[in-house]
């Protein structure tokens, strides 16, 4: 009796153990699966809400297409071909458009804070109520761009091109645009407080409606006689400027 006792006792627990495996093993798998940090997708085709975030995609022609609502967090576009593409909503925090061509697209609502886009080309885009938060656009061109509402505070855009631009209501604050060529920019509620303007070419803008201007300010910009200033600021001396940036 002893002996048959053992023997079922040991064939219930083996049976038990048998059952229970699969569902420990997959509980396992699924609590695994659930802690898995999502991982983006860099062999996805280029579209609407494609996860490219981390992807490396230098020197590639993607023009024409839509990258709406797109996650291009850090994404690296070095040197690619961008032009006439949608990225409205799309988020390219910390991307890299260094060397990219971006003309005649649109990025409406796109968060491009801290991205990397030095000697880019944004020529006739569509930027309004885009982030440039402590962005890098050194040497940039926007010329015939429309950038109003945007936020370009405490960014770095020293030799850019605004040339034509519409930045009505943008938000240069603290920001370094030196050596920045505003000319036939329109300026309607442009906010320039604490920003570092020096030899900014303003030649013949009409800056009376911008916001935040001071004397110093001014006393460092570019002008001529038909740059019209804010009441209460006075054209320095020394403009119009010999053109000191040949390069």
């Amino acid at each position: 009796m002893t002996l048959r006792l053992v023997k079922a006792c040991a064939a219930a627990a083996l049976q038990a153990a048998t059952i229970a495996l699969p569902v420990v093993g997959t509980g396992f798998v699924a609590l695994f699966a659930s802690t898995m940090p999502a991982m983006a997708a860099c062999d996805d085709k280029p579209q609407a809400e494609v996860d490219w975030s981390n992807c490396r995609k230098r020197n590639v022609i993607l023009s024409g297409y839509n990258f709406s609502l797109a996650n291009l967090n850090q994404t690296d576009l070095f040197g690619s071909d961008l032009r006439d593409v949608k990225f409205d909503g799309a988020d390219m925090t910390k991307s890299i458009l260094t060397r990219a061509n971006l003309s005649n697209s649109s990025l409406k609502g796109v968060g491009l804070s801290k991205v990397e886009g030095s000697r880019t080309v944004l020529q006739n885009s569509d930027f309004t109520d885009t982030d440039f938060t402590k962005a890098e656009m050194f040497r940039s061109d926007f010329s015939g761009s429309i950038l109003k509402n945007v936020n370009m505070n405490k960014s770095e855009f020293s030799r850019a091109n605004f040339t034509g631009a519409d930045l009505s209501g943008a938000m240069i604050t603290f920001a370094n645009i030196s050596r920045a060529n505003l000319a036939d920019a329109k300026l309607d509620g442009t906010d320039f407080s604490s920003s570092w303007m020096y030899l900014a070419k303003v030649a013949g803008v009409d800056m009376s409606a911008t916001k935040g201007l001071t004397q110093e300010q001014v006393d460092l910009t570019c002008g001529d006689d038909a740059t019209v200033l804010p009441e209460g600021l006075t054209a320095p001396e020394g403009w119009p400027c010999i053109d000191e940036d040949q390069e």
